[in-house]
């Protein structure tokens, strides 16, 4: 099938994936981490402790998505989602009116919790389940939603800081989420139920077998991939999370360094589109084996990084990275474990990614309060990133031939 047919016969389910991806991104790190300083401020917190903040609510909420995200199994997107995308638009509204530090960690655990985790799971699920012969490509249409989000939300919303008071942009957060809403709910009233087509879309992973979530956790494949799984969501939110601490490490006008983040979109719109052709073409395990690569060189270049001209080089690195990662991972847990029990297996593996995107900004924050900066702290991320790709590239390797046996 053509792209254009592909795009023609399938516009509605896309559209709907694109959209739950797009109205995640005030549970985003790059979102919430626009407003570092304003917090840290009005909570009289140090980068340690809000990193630490941050890192306790994700955690939690890490935790909460590990059950959760089994949910998308057996209940309707379209359901789920009338649950997930109000409550999601109320948090923005308690982040508006909290005075509390209490109330604070509670509403970052929910904003972390409804948008990067729930609605995430949602789109990326229903896109893994629905799609077969072209999931890498229905894949990379969908994350296109969270691609334009990530390029538009920063930008737009630190512009708006130099003129409205930060909590009175948590109420316009909250309408983008609810603008959202009545058309979603529209796209999905078409939506297919997982438990009456498993006949028809169900596709094996290795050994011909549709692996459950518990077989996954005990397969020294998903041990091995860990690292891989925490390293990209740890140190690429604390790229977000430390953002204006970069800036100022740098000497580079805040302004002037968001605006690198569309660029950074715009490659990884292209790199996303390209590697689900190259996933649905030559498997997601061949392209897993490089994934890590760009994150390793990005770290690198923006660490030695002297002017905004190198910082474009860096983001443009991290932007094949997530252009990568929008896609992959979940294309290689489906074609590896199967789909029928995908919901369940996506709900651990990112709950773990969640709780990496914790552990990045707390570790990041504490490190920067005795004294390391973020940007020195770069060359052992990088490191952890070569590490990390060489268990990838072992275990692909290695399971190659379990995959070939299942065709």
């Amino acid at each position: 099938m053509r792209l254009f047919d592909f795009l023609r016969n399938n516009l509605r389910f896309l559209s709907a994936g694109a959209l739950l991806h797009f109205s995640s991104c005030p549970g985003q790190t790059f979102f919430i981490s626009i407003f570092a300083a304003e917090i840290m401020a009005e909570f009289a917190l140090t980068d340690g402790e809000w990193g630490a903040v941050y890192a306790f609510a994700t955690t939690v909420s890490a935790l909460a998505l590990f059950w959760a995200g089994a949910l998308t199994d057996w209940f309707r997107v379209r359901s789920l989602a009338l649950i997930v995308m109000p409550g999601l638009a109320l948090t923005c509204v308690a982040m508006s009116l909290n005075r509390s530090s209490v109330g604070l960690i509670l509403i970052v655990l929910l904003l972390r919790f409804l948008g990067q985790g729930m609605m995430f799971q949602l789109a990326a699920t229903a896109m893994a389940r629905w799609f077969v012969g072209r999931r890498g490509l229905a894949l990379s249409i969908s994350a296109l939603g969270f691609a334009f989000g990530q390029a538009l939300y920063p930008m737009i919303f630190a512009a708006l800081l130099d003129h409205l008071y930060w909590r009175s942009l948590w109420y316009i957060a909250a309408l983008t989420v609810l603008a959202t809403f009545p058309l979603i709910f529209w796209l999905l009233a078409a939506e297919r139920t997982p438990a009456s087509h498993f006949e028809v879309e169900d596709s094996s992973g290795m050994d011909r077998r549709h692996w459950t979530r518990n077989e996954v956790l005990r397969s020294p494949i998903f041990w091995m991939l860990l690292p891989m799984l925490i390293g990209p969501p740890a140190w690429g939110t604390s790229l977000f999370f430390q953002q204006v601490h970069i800036a100022e490490t740098k000497g580079w006008p805040l302004v002037q360094y968001l605006s690198l983040v569309p660029v950074m979109t715009a490659i990884a719109v292209v790199v996303s589109l390209s590697c689900g052709g190259f996933i649905d073409k030559f498997g997601s395990g061949r392209v897993m084996q490089f994934f890590l690569v760009p994150w390793l060189l990005a770290f690198i270049v923006l660490h030695q990084a002297e002017s905004l001209v190198g910082a474009l080089v860096s983001f443009c690195l991290f932007g094949v990275a997530t252009g990568l990662q929008s896609t992959l991972i979940t294309a290689f847990w489906a074609e590896y474990f199967g789909t029928r029990h995908i919901g369940a297996i996506k709900g651990a593996s990112t709950s773990i990614m969640v709780l990496g995107s914790a552990l990045g900004p707390g570790i990041t924050g504490l490190l920067i309060d005795q004294g390391y900066d973020f940007p020195s702290q770069m060359i052992a991320i990088a490191a952890y990133f070569f590490v990390a790709g060489l268990l990838v590239w072992i275990v692909v390797a290695r399971s190659k031939h379990r995959l070939l046996r299942s065709a």
